[in-house]
């Protein structure tokens, strides 16, 4: 019997890759992390090659990789149906399947596309911006004039899978990340329905300084230990 003072320990999240990624269907929308390849969970985009489900996707990121790299990836072997994000001229390849009409893009300002992120983990519906009015990017957006200046109307943005990027995660899920690999991966972990972490290292709970979490582990679902 164990003593009073002895807690249990907590449920295991770490997974292999292949069975984090066992819930990622065709059709799913994901929300990938990263800012190029800065903060971009590279071992979980590697596990979605290998897994011929994850087809016609949907992927709200910033951008689609670089070319051959990341996102760049699953562009090149037709696993990206639409794109949702703010640069995608980084990686010509995108360019190109655009124009082909074999990818489908949304292209949002940044700051709109991260709040937007925001907004889908808060519960918001929608918001206002002036970014983007008067543009090819506000056509057809309903509009609204607040303090007299005019906004259009943003959806918020949610997924069915996000995966996300850290530098290390404690037993019970909490995340911290390192410098400007944080960039969407906090906002992503709170707007999907299923939440995986790609993580340098997983260490004991109460190890890590908890004015260093910034993704608490409530949202945390799966933790895969990064290989690449």
């Amino acid at each position: 019997m164990a003593s009073p003072t002895t807690a249990p320990s907590p449920p295991s999240l770490v997974r292999d890759v292949a069975g984090a990624l066992s819930g990622v269907r065709a059709g799913a929308v994901l929300m990938v992390g990263g800012f190029g390849l800065v903060g971009a969970p590279l071992t979980l985009i590697e596990g979605l090659l290998a897994r011929p489900e994850a087809t016609d996707l949907t992927v709200i990121s910033n951008n689609l990789g670089e070319p051959g790299r990341g996102l760049g990836r699953l562009l090149l072997e037709g696993r990206v149906r639409k794109a949702v994000g703010s640069y995608f001229t980084s990686n010509p390849d995108v360019v190109a399947a655009h124009a082909a009409g074999r990818l489908e893009i949304d292209l949002l300002p940044q700051g709109t596309l991260a709040e937007a992120i925001r907004a889908g983990g808060a519960g918001i519906g929608g918001f206002y911006t002036r970014t983007g009015w008067g543009t090819a990017l506000g056509e057809g957006r309903e509009e609204r004039v607040i303090r007299g200046e005019p906004h259009i109307y943003q959806e918020s943005l949610r997924a069915d899978v996000a995966l996300v990027r850290a530098r290390a995660a404690d037993e019970l899920g909490n995340l911290v990340y390192a410098k400007t690999a944080r960039n969407f991966n906090p906002d992503m972990a709170t707007a999907a329905d299923l939440v995986i972490a790609e993580v340098d290292e997983v260490v004991p709970a109460g190890a890590l300084d908890p004015e260093e979490i910034v993704t608490p582990h409530l949202f945390v679902d799966v933790l895969v230990r990064r290989t690449r």
